[in-house]
């Protein structure tokens, strides 16, 4: 369990480390323009979950995002004592990570953000974005386990770009950008109903694609419903 636990520490701590860097990189970089400052944080994003997945998931799932750890703990792969260690550590794990990018960065290390995050819109997208990133992970885990660390990293790239909220998706990640007031920060006042909304996203989501992936009866099998003659 501690090389779990470290598992999801470091591989949080350098998710975050990367987004919040890559934000202030970007946005430095960018010269005003949002459009490339949000295409040079979302490039490092996506790559970097491929590599911590692949690096981090043999050990611990590399779960890295609270949403996740529930959607396994609706499926019974992980325990209720090992889900709530799990998601201690990727919150640890992700303040420390952007406190981190703010050293880098020469940032004063402890910067509450004001980007205010709000509304209908932003809910909606941070509905749409763990929603689509859970399926993602169990489709692949059941056709595709190999494919699980390209696929999530796409999935966020892609998601960057076409949901409202730029895909957050992950609650640790949310609490910790609440402490940069940079490119990828959000108001401390909206973490909750973008932390909320994720975790129902997750659980529907468990559920749904459950019951959507589950092997489809066979005209074999004894207890499958036949039509009238």
């Amino acid at each position: 369990m501690i090389r779990r636990l470290i598992a999801e520490w470091l591989g949080t701590f350098s998710l975050l480390a990367t987004v919040v860097g890559s934000g202030i990189m970007a946005e430095r970089l960018a010269d005003g323009n949002t459009a490339i400052a949000l295409l040079g944080n979302t490039i490092p994003t996506g790559a970097i979950l491929v590599v911590l997945i692949l690096v981090f998931g043999p050990i611990s799932g590399a779960h890295f995002n609270p949403a996740v750890t529930l959607s396994f703990a609706w499926r019974g792969e992980i325990t209720p004592t090992a889900s709530t260690l799990y998601v201690a550590a990727q919150v640890i794990g992700g303040i420390c990570g952007t406190l981190i990018a703010h050293v880098m960065f020469d940032n004063p290390l402890f910067d509450p953000s004001t980007t205010a995050r709000t509304g209908i819109g932003q809910w909606v997208g941070e509905f749409v974005a763990p929603f689509g990133l859970v399926g993602t992970i169990f489709g692949c885990l059941k056709s595709r386990p190999e494919a699980v660390p390209y696929a999530v990293g796409l999935y966020i790239t892609a998601a960057y770009w076409f949901t409202s909220s730029t895909s957050f998706a992950n609650p640790a990640v949310t609490i910790a950008r609440a402490f940069s007031d940079t490119f990828a920060g959000i108001s401390p006042a909206n973490v909750a109903a973008f932390v909320v909304v994720q975790l129902v996203a997750a659980t529907l989501a468990s559920f749904f694609f459950r019951r959507f992936l589950a092997p489809q009866r066979t005209d074999s099998d004894p207890h499958a419903e036949r039509p009238e003659p």
